[in-house]
């Protein structure tokens, strides 16, 4: 599924809506964000866990540093920024947690770790090249991502509408 976001209020506006979906879903489906720097990334983040439970006492900012941050949301919402990704530590922390029940996984650079680590339940989201605003494409690997994009697709579509890239 492709999308077209014109402004960062739109990059928001997805995440919330993604964030309400992913909250709803059992088992947990993985949010794993692959775009350039600058590309919207934490925006989306910051956007999705606004839309949960907690969010009030969530400060959402890149985890570049620290790998990752944890969210006192509900669920709760552990955000991985794989950028710096260079030591077998960062990884294994990075595999333990995919797993914690109760815990929304969303990690931006996965094309850092290799493919055959990812969740077996996710949505794939890809930033592509365009002339103005930000586009993206959406791909869900697993039984209920795949249920779960199909179930967002009518609160996506005014993004998708007339878009080609």
């Amino acid at each position: 599924m492709l999308l077209h976001l014109p402004a960062p209020d739109d990059t928001l506006a997805l995440g919330a809506v993604l964030g309400r979906g992913l909250a709803a879903v059992s088992p947990p489906v993985a949010l794993l964000l692959q775009g350039q720097l600058g590309s919207g990334k934490t925006t989306l983040v910051r956007g999705l866990v606004s839309a949960l439970p907690g969010a009030d006492e969530a400060e959402v900012s890149s985890p570049s540093f620290n790998l990752v941050n944890i969210y006192p949301t509900r669920p709760q919402v552990a955000h991985f920024d794989l950028y710096r990704l260079d030591t077998a530590r960062a990884l294994e922390e990075f595999e333990e947690l995919l797993g914690v029940v109760g815990t929304l996984l969303v990690a931006e650079w996965i094309d850092r770790v290799e493919q055959k680590l990812w969740p077996d339940e996710a949505l794939h989201i890809e930033w592509v090249a365009v002339p103005s605003g930000r586009a993206l494409e959406i791909r869900a690997w697993g039984k209920a991502a795949s249920g779960l994009l199909e179930s967002l697709a009518p609160s996506l579509n005014h993004w998708q509408k007339g878009f080609a890239v």
